[in-house]
């Protein structure tokens, strides 16, 4: 398996992952774009640190985060604002297999740009989904 880990299960670490996979996902779509000449663009982005309720069951956590996070996290509206700009604004019309933090084209891990890495997960992906 790609992401194995020989330690517990640690949501936090599967969350990282999950993001991981999600950059690794784009960057592969955008490369298969190219190779075969569709006229589409695929990029990732991280959003920042949202106040949303994804800590609602955690009742204490959710009470900190909501206290310190009123100074530190983004609106939901202030959290959007990157995907909408990745998606609509014409600065970006044709650019694929960029990441992009706070409107800006940013660079992401070493692992996240591992094209060979890439691939073994789009396989992989594949391989879990295919009938």
């Amino acid at each position: 398996m790609l992401f194995y880990a020989w330690f517990s299960y640690s949501p936090i670490y599967a969350y990282g992952q999950s993001k991981l996979a999600n950059i690794l996902h784009a960057n592969e779509l955008s490369r298969q774009f190219k190779v075969e000449k569709v006229e589409l663009t695929a990029n990732s982005l991280h959003p920042g640190g949202i106040a949303t309720s994804l800590l609602r069951h955690h009742s204490f956590l959710e009470g900190v985060v909501d206290w310190v996070g009123k100074y530190f996290l983004k609106t939901i509206p202030q959290g959007a604002a990157t995907t909408c700009y990745v998606a609509l604004h014409p600065q970006v019309k044709g650019v694929s297999g960029e990441y992009f933090v706070d409107s800006n084209k940013a660079k992401p891990s070493s692992l996240a740009k591992d094209s060979e890495f890439a691939k073994k997960l789009w396989d992989f992906s594949l391989g879990m989904v295919a009938p």
